[in-house]
């Protein structure tokens, strides 16, 4: 017999974050999967509505479909217009419309037109290399050859920013490892366009000198910490989360070629990081030393860490201690993963997508049966939730990481589980 869950009040980022704001309301929710999981169908449908109602609220009924040359745009996949196109590239591929893939072309050449202007980053979900790697997957998808090599090229272009493979012993410390703002974050957009156009678009020659200098920083920033062979600094802290810490800089190594050395300064600091877990929840601290215990979310906390988790135990199958973190992180978002946001960063939605990375991993049902009971509540109160739950105000209320399009995603993907993952996270 499951236990009722109560629907938990969570901070969404480090000590700076002013979210103070309270529901006027507190749910208690039996989440026994036969009473509260809907049917496939449901979701679909659901899925399609509130994608269309992203667009609406983001590209045709507002400013994005009108662009002109003096319009402020957000183009990143995390707040802005190209999380609107990555959602329709979800829906293009779980429904074949053809008209969500002439949607998602039109978004991405619009955030084209505005990137060099106004994004200095180089990563997937705060930059140039998400607009450029969308690009080219989605005139793959058009059979589009001229418009699938001008966005390669431009994203090669990208990959010659001076600092990217340049480790820390030839002072590159200019440029942060992270996934949102960091090496990390190119990296991963560089898996996306290998995965979608097959392996070696990107060639290994120019991908490892960035992975080396990742390790390289790392291991620089570990100097005063022997016990932890990688530790990496975002703004002066030592994050432990997926956004800005290790546990998304790892997510990422994970998906290249490691030497047995590199391998196990990777192992080395997954079980730093096990060893540091609070010893009553079992969760994970936002950043190296940090004592509060309150965020269980993607980009801080479990749900972060269990993705990771999974990773790695795909990687390194023979080391089991990997496989049981990740259920026990897994464990920790089920009791306390029902916060009050819905987006995929600090929200419902995200802390759904450790069920089913957990499900692929280990094939056990209950796993899909928590994501859908995570996503049956998205479905009866996700409009409840978005008024009071975002920081940054409307503006960022349909976006991919802070809204309701990471909902839509993932009721698309509850309908080939063992397909699904994480936008912008997993590959």
């Amino acid at each position: 017999m499951s236990p009722a869950v109560e629907f938990a009040s969570q901070e969404s980022h480090e000590d700076g974050d002013n979210n103070n704001e309270r529901l006027d309301f507190i749910l208690h929710m039996d989440l026994t999967a036969a009473n509260f999981s809907l049917p496939n169908e449901s979701f679909l449908k659901a899925a399609i509505s509130l994608k269309d109602q992203v667009v609406e609220m983001t590209w045709t009924g507002g400013r994005g479909s009108s662009v002109g040359t003096d319009t402020v745009v957000d183009p990143t996949v995390y707040s802005g217009l190209l999380g609107t196109a990555f959602t329709c590239l979800r829906s293009y591929e779980v429904t074949g419309n053809q008209k969500d893939l002439l949607l998602c072309s039109e978004i991405v050449d619009t955030c084209a037109a505005v990137a060099p202007a106004s994004s200095r980053h180089v990563t997937f979900l705060c930059g140039r290399g998400g607009i450029y790697a969308l690009g080219a997957v989605v005139a793959n998808y058009k059979g589009d050859q001229r418009r699938r090599d001008l966005f390669l090229n431009l994203f090669l272009e990208v990959a010659q920013e001076r600092a990217l493979p340049i480790g820390p012993e030839e002072g590159g410390f200019g440029m942060s490892y992270d996934l949102m703002y960091g090496r990390a974050g190119f990296l991963w957009s560089a898996l996306f366009l290998n995965q979608h156009l097959g392996e070696g678009t990107l060639p290994s020659d120019l991908l490892l000198p960035v992975v080396d200098a990742v390790l390289a920083g790392g291991r620089a920033g570990s100097s005063d910490n022997p016990a932890c062979p990688l530790m990496y600094r975002w703004h002066g802290t030592r994050y432990w989360g997926a956004a800005n810490g290790l546990a998304g800089v790892l997510q990422v190594l994970l998906h290249f070629p490691l030497s047995k050395e590199d391998a196990e300064d990777v192992k080395g600091t997954l079980r730093y990081m096990m060893s540091k877990r609070f010893l009553r929840s079992g969760n994970y601290p936002s950043s190296e030393g940090n004592p509060r215990d309150k965020l269980v979310q993607w980009s801080h906390g479990a749900t972060g860490m269990a993705i990771t988790l999974c990773k790695a135990s795909q990687v390194f199958p023979n080391d089991r201690e990997f496989r049981d973190a990740a259920i026990e992180a897994g464990e920790v978002v089920w009791k306390s993963g029902l916060v009050k946001k819905v987006g995929l960063a600090d929200g419902v939605a995200g802390n759904a997508y450790a069920f089913l990375s957990l499900y692929r991993l280990t094939g056990d049902s209950i796993y899909e049966e928590r994501a859908k009971a995570f996503a049956s509540f998205l479905y009866n109160n996700a409009s409840k939730l978005v008024p009071g739950g975002h920081v940054r105000g409307a503006d960022h209320a349909y976006s991919l990481f802070q809204g309701l399009a990471g909902t839509a995603c993932l009721w698309f993907d509850l309908l080939a589980p063992e397909m699904s993952r994480f936008p912008g996270y997993e590959v």
